[in-house]
């Protein structure tokens, strides 16, 4: 089911499907986020969780000797959320383990989200909630795709992305065919520049996997068009470029907690890196930021 909010600045849609964002216009009907086409990319802004990226073989365990089955970025982003209430600036969607969740993820939980509109702002806040009697361990991340070029404004290759800080910084290797990371094979993509050149040749391989930022926000922009976007990320410690290996005219900005399972690690999930713990009867929350210009 379609749900809105909207300011004199913006106009926002979102599906109980996902419990996702679907559209970000501004009062000119422009619209930033990616609309979803198939023939590169049927989603726009979906929820990773309790994984971000793949386990191998879709596979792995807990310390406690938890069995997980889970496929790439986790199971709820196909999944209805219940639409909880909204308020005249903000709108709240949540998802409870069920049979068919518990079995994948054993463990007893709840994912709230909160899409909060500020003036240009939408801050995205994720509550994870564990009602079980044990400490659980997961990640989340978000995944929203934008438009590029943005209202057609000139071509993908006129566009950049601009970090906070002037970075130095090595990428890992992703194996396509896997999903898994070789964290340890790297090569050199910035090197004291604030400033990426958009190509599509950037995603040849598989998405861009920043691991060592110093950021925590980044802008799209581009010198033939006035309109931007910059995503805030100060909780997340990762950030993920992708777009379509066949030309996509998107590019998606993902904040996540975690990675993919790397080649150096086990299939005990609670020995990958970053990984989280909500306590249990207790709740964490993790936030980021899109700004629209």
């Amino acid at each position: 089911m379609k749900y809105y909010l909207e300011n004199e600045y913006l106009s926002l849609t979102f599906d109980s499907l996902g419990g996702t964002l679907t559209s970000i216009k501004n009062p000119l009907g422009i619209e930033f986020l990616w609309q979803g086409d198939k023939q590169y990319w049927s989603g726009q802004s979906p929820v990773l969780f309790p994984i971000c990226g793949s386990i191998r073989d879709d596979h792995a365990i807990t310390q406690d000797g938890k069995q997980l089955h889970m496929p790439r970025h986790g199971i709820v982003r196909k999944k209805e959320f219940e639409y909880v209430g909204q308020e005249w600036n903000y709108i709240v969607f949540s998802i409870m383990t069920n049979d068919e969740l518990y079995e994948a993820f054993p463990y007893k939980f709840k994912l709230l989200i909160k899409y909060t509109l500020i003036k240009n702002e939408i801050r995205v806040d994720y509550i994870i909630e564990n009602f079980g009697e044990q400490d659980m361990p997961f990640f989340i991340g978000g995944h929203p795709g934008f438009n590029c070029p943005i209202d057609q404004q000139g071509k993908y290759e006129d566009y950049h992305i601009k970090f906070e800080k002037e970075e130095t910084c090595t990428i890992p290797t992703p194996i396509t065919k896997s999903g898994l990371i070789d964290i340890n094979k790297r090569h050199s993509l910035l090197n004291q520049q604030k400033i990426l050149p958009l190509k599509h040749e950037l995603f040849e391989e598989d998405a861009i996997i920043l691991d060592q930022l110093q950021s925590r926000k980044v802008t799209l922009a581009s010198s033939k068009s006035h309109h931007k976007v910059t995503v805030d990320y100060k909780d997340f410690p990762y950030l993920i470029l992708w777009s379509s290996q066949n030309h996509g005219p998107f590019i998606a900005i993902e904040p996540w907690l975690g990675l993919s399972t790397c080649l150096d690690e086990s299939d005990i999930f609670d020995e990958k890196r970053n990984i989280q713990y909500v306590k249990s009867l207790r709740t964490n929350t993790y936030s980021y930021s899109i700004i629209i210009d």
